[in-house]
This record gives C-alpha cells, sequence and structure tokens, in this order.
C-alpha cells in the first residue's frame, strides 16, 4: 500500500510538470534557472543600385573645351579624346589651341581652312587633311554647317581651334546629313585669311 501511495505522488507531480511546461518548448543545454539571453532578430536591408542611389537621372556636368584632348601638328590631322565622365554641352564652345598670325576674321571675310569632324564618341567622320584641298567659307553666310561662323569668329591665319557644336548647330537635319542631330567635336587650322575690301 505503501508503494502504491508512493506511485501515485510520483504520478501526480509529473503529471503537474507536464501540465506547467509551455507547449513546443524546445529542449535546453542551459543550467536550472537560467535565463535564455535573447538572440537578436535578422535585420532587413535594402541596397539600391549605385544608379538609383546617386541621383537616378541626374545628368553629370557638361564637358568644357578644355576637358577634351587634341594631339597632332598645326597642318597635320589631329586626334581627340574625350571625357567619359562629363555630358556633351548644349552651347557652342571654342578654344584656341595655337597662336595665329596678323589680323583676325570678321564677318564677310573668306576664312580657307582644314578640318577635322569627330564624333562625341571620339570617331572621326570627315577630314580635308592630307588631301591637298582645304575648304573656303565665307564669315556671315548659310552654311550647312551651321556653326561655321560663330566657331570661326576671330580666327587668325596659322592658328588652330577645337570646337565642340551642339546639334542644334551643326549639320542642319532637313540637309540629311549623316551627321545631323548629333554634337560635333572639329578642329579646324586656318590656312588663310582673305580680308573684306
Amino acid at each position: 500500500m505503501r508503494k502504491a501511495g508512493k506511485i501515485m505522488v510520483v504520478a501526480a507531480a509529473t503529471f503537474a510538470l507536464v501540465a506547467c511546461s509551455p507547449p513546443n518548448e524546445e529542449p535546453s543545454d542551459l543550467p536550472p534557472g537560467a535565463e535564455p539571453t535573447p538572440t537578436s532578430q535578422p535585420t532587413m536591408s535594402s541596397t539600391v543600385p549605385p544608379s538609383e542611389s546617386a541621383g537616378h537621372g541626374e545628368q553629370s556636368a557638361e564637358c568644357a573645351a578644355g576637358d577634351l584632348t587634341v594631339t597632332g601638328e598645326l597642318g597635320q590631322e589631329p586626334r581627340v579624346t574625350i571625357p567619359e565622365d562629363c555630358a556633351p554641352p548644349k552651347t557652342l564652345l571654342r578654344e584656341d589651341l595655337s597662336e595665329g598670325l596678323g589680323p583676325s576674321a570678321d564677318p564677310g571675310e573668306t576664312v580657307e581652312v582644314n578640318y577635322a569632324v569627330f564624333t562625341w564618341s571620339g570617331e572621326l567622320k570627315d577630314s580635308t587633311f592630307g588631301q591637298e584641298r582645304t575648304v573656303t567659307l565665307e564669315l556671315g553666310d548659310e552654311h550647312e554647317f551651321r556653326g561655321w561662323t560663330e566657331g570661326l569668329m576671330d580666327i587668325q591665319q596659322n592658328m588652330r581651334r577645337l570646337l565642340v557644336v551642339p546639334a542644334d548647330l551643326g549639320y542642319d537635319p532637313q540637309s540629311g546629313h549623316p551627321l545631323a542631330d548629333e554634337t560635333l567635336v572639329v578642329v579646324v587650322d586656318a590656312v588663310r585669311i582673305t580680308q573684306s575690301e
């Protein structure tokens, strides 16, 4: 009878422990009475692609004439390097790359030039250098290439000048020229200037 009473007490104690235990509790290696340390929940991180985080949709600054590199001697076909980290300018840029001689060209005067035309990607598309031919332009006249007068104003004989010509001053779209609507880089050597009488 004593054995039966002991069995009943042990069974009741076991039942009480089971009833008080939280459901689905994972077994623990902690000693009795030790509190588990809370685990930090993983934080969700969101990474934005560089193109979106650094001003998505913003244009980089426009190139200045001095950002371009022109190599080659006066009278020889030039080479042009155009940086990739700036945007094509929206206005015509001019930079004299060598000093000239004599009076500068004014409207109504004739300028005889050699020139090389490059796309904004740096590809040479047209050149009169090494062809024993020059082009003669009267400043102030209408030309298929609309930026000639503004680009060549004040140029002197034997002067090399760099022009960066936006699309609206390049080849007239109605001319059907394949370079119409493109920003162009032009290197011009002034061979001769004929003063108006």
